[in-house]
């Protein structure tokens, strides 16, 4: 299923239940770049240490935006003996909230804008639909900034309801803004005297409309509504209306409902995310450590500087991690497994010893064919990382007595991969290891 900011709010309830249901979890992420200096060899050094090479890819990658996230949800279903499948490809672009909101500057490299626009990605559903995002530290400051202009309101600074009582000190007005203020006054008494029930005024500045706000709120004694809306220019303007106490009641609520529409609009595809940690459910990657720096940075919070800081933080978004690529990487597969790139790994676990998993996707899903390869969409390179999981997970039932042909994602046969991410051409060290110390 494809997810732009156009049917989020929609797909939104369809992708927590699939989270809720699943079995375990499978992401991917595509990005603008991955290292803003050092080459790939220099950032991935083989005798990096775990701390280095996190110091390295939060120095140069962070900056980098990932702008497609891929989620395939898997359920076993008993009666069938296989796995159904829902596949999720989402567009995400932070786009701002208000004129208060986080406005965020990223950077693209050349050579992957260029990789993915040979794969086909469609950069214009990221950039004209994408789904917006917060941090939990800019949800808080939004959420916080919504309350204060509530306070504000409440206190008589540019509330969007005048009645008798809320204020009996006169707005200081400068000199120079005295006849702006005196010819708006003139309109809202000719509204009042006559039968209209609104008057859109001039788009003018900000200091303008906290006068207007101000002076309305000293000045009339009837019950106005004081709204600021935008233009779809992007100017903002003042309606004022004419409202009992009834209706004044009813627009108050209305707005209150629309601000917090608005500010979930605004956490946006960070609400996946959430879901996602809630459900505490095996989440399973390949060569995965970038994906979950990334997720943790964009959605959560900044990295911290210290690798153990970044593992706390980690086991609190992600309890359960498995990395394919390491999995592939270890005994009892590294003999048997030639190649641990992704696309190559999925062929080789079709052949013998291992077992195609068997796997159907759900009625209302787009299904993925392999043989097709959309490598380098989000949502199918987390739909053939299960699949690997599937396959390997289910080979390490053969050496059970009797051998088993299913091993689910709860068994205790596959913990000893849990929470290790793979660390690329590091000599020695093959992981990180993200609830414990790293080897040495």
């Amino acid at each position: 299923m494809e997810v732009t900011r156009q049917n989020f709010k929609d797909s939104l309830s369809t992708v927590c239940s699939a989270i809720d249901e699943a079995d375990f979890l499978a992401i991917d992420g595509e990005f603008s770049g991955i290292s803003d200096g050092p080459n790939v060899s220099a950032l991935t050094n083989g005798l990096d240490t775990p701390e280095e090479r996190y110091t390295k890819l939060k120095k140069h990658s962070m900056d980098f935006l990932m702008f497609q996230f891929g989620l395939c949800t898997f359920k076993y279903d008993q009666t069938k003996s296989k796995y159904i499948i829902k596949p999720f490809n989402f567009y995400i672009f932070p786009k701002p909230f208000n004129r208060t909101s986080p406005d965020i500057k990223f950077i693209c490299q050349s050579s992957s804008i260029d990789f993915l626009a040979s794969q086909g990605f469609d950069f214009n559903k990221v950039f004209c639909h994408g789904i917006p995002y917060l941090n939990q530290e800019e949800e808080a400051q939004l959420r916080e900034q919504t309350e204060e202009r509530r306070n504000q309101q409440a206190n008589g600074l540019g509330t969007p309801f005048i009645s008798p009582s809320s204020s009996k000190i006169p707005a200081h007005v400068p000199d120079e803004q005295k006849d702006f203020i005196n010819k708006v006054v003139e309109k809202v008494e000719r509204l009042i005297s006559n039968d209209e029930k609104t008057l859109d005024l001039e788009p003018c500045t900000g200091f303008q409309r906290k006068l207007i706000y101000q002076t309305l709120n000293w000045k009339f004694a009837k019950g106005l509504h004081v709204e600021t809306l935008e233009t779809e220019k992007k100017e903002r303007y003042i309606q004022i209306s004419k409202v009992d106490e009834e209706e004044k009641k009813k627009r108050e609520q209305q707005k209150l409902e629309r601000e917090q529409e608005e500010l979930n609009d605004a956490v946006g595809f960070s609400r996946v995310i959430h879901a996602i940690s809630k459900s505490g459910k095996l989440v399973v990657g390949h060569n995965m450590l970038l994906d979950v720096m990334h997720t943790v940075h964009q959605f959560y919070c900044a990295l911290p500087q210290d690798l153990q800081d970044f593992k706390e933080v980690t086991m609190c978004v992600f309890p359960r991690l498995l990395d394919t690529k390491l999995m592939a990487s270890t005994q009892p597969f590294k003999e048997l497994i030639t190649n641990t790139s992704l696309a190559e790994l999925e062929k080789q676990l079709k052949e013998s010893p291992f077992k195609p998993p068997q796997v159907e996707t759900a009625e209302g899903f787009l299904s993925y064919d392999t043989a097709q390869e959309q490598l380098h969409e989000a949502g199918y390179d987390a739909y053939i990382t299960g699949l690997c999981f599937i396959s390997m997970a289910n080979h390490l039932g053969s050496f059970l007595t009797p051998p088993k042909s299913f091993i689910s994602a709860r068994s205790k046969l596959i913990e000893p991969f849990f929470n290790k991410l793979f660390l690329m051409r590091i000599i020695d060290i093959p992981y990180l290891n993200v609830t414990g110390p790293d080897c040495e």
